[in-house]
C-alpha cells in the first residue's frame, strides 16, 4: 500500500515538474519573438499588455475569462492593454505564439516581452498578481 502511494506521489511530482519546465520553455521561446509580432503594432508604448487567445466555441472564454479581463480593465484602466485574438480565425498567429488551447493568456511587460502564460482560465486576482510581479522586476 505504501509503495503505491510512493509511486503515485512520484508520478505527481514528475508531472508537476514537467508542466513547469514546459511552461518556462514556452515563455522563453515566445518571448524571443513576441516583441516584434505584428499583432502588437497598435499597443501604446510602455504599458503592459495581455494577449488573450479565444475561440468561438470556448464556453470558459465567454463565461469566465472575458469577464475577468473586463474586471481587470475596469480596475486598472489605461494601465493595461488587452488584445483578444480568435485562434480559429488567426491560426497562424496562434501557431506563432504556441497556443494549443483556449483560453490562453500571455502577460507582457511594458517592453512587450512575454513574462507569464496562463493555460486555461486566469481569474482577475491571478492576472493582477502577475502584473504586480512585473512592477517588482522593473
Amino acid at each position: 500500500m505504501i509503495e503505491r502511494l510512493a509511486i503515485a506521489i512520484g508520478f505527481a511530482l514528475i508531472g508537476y515538474l514537467a508542466y513547469h519546465l514546459l511552461r518556462r520553455y514556452h515563455i522563453r521561446t515566445t518571448a524571443a519573438a513576441s516583441s516584434h509580432d505584428p499583432i502588437l503594432n497598435d499597443l501604446k508604448p510602455g504599458v503592459p499588455a495581455i494577449v488573450y487567445f479565444t475561440t468561438p466555441g470556448c464556453v470558459p472564454c465567454v463565461t469566465q475569462q472575458q469577464p475577468a479581463l473586463k474586471r481587470l480593465q475596469t480596475e486598472l484602466g489605461d494601465k493595461i492593454q488587452v488584445i483578444q485574438i480568435d485562434a480559429s480565425e488567426n491560426s497562424e498567429v496562434a501557431d506563432r505564439w504556441g497556443v494549443f488551447s483556449a483560453p490562453t493568456t500571455f502577460v507582457l511587460d511594458p517592453q512587450w516581452q512575454v513574462r507569464d502564460v496562463n493555460y486555461g482560465v486566469a481569474d482577475t486576482p491571478k492576472l493582477i498578481r502577475q502584473l504586480n510581479a512585473l512592477r517588482a522586476t522593473h
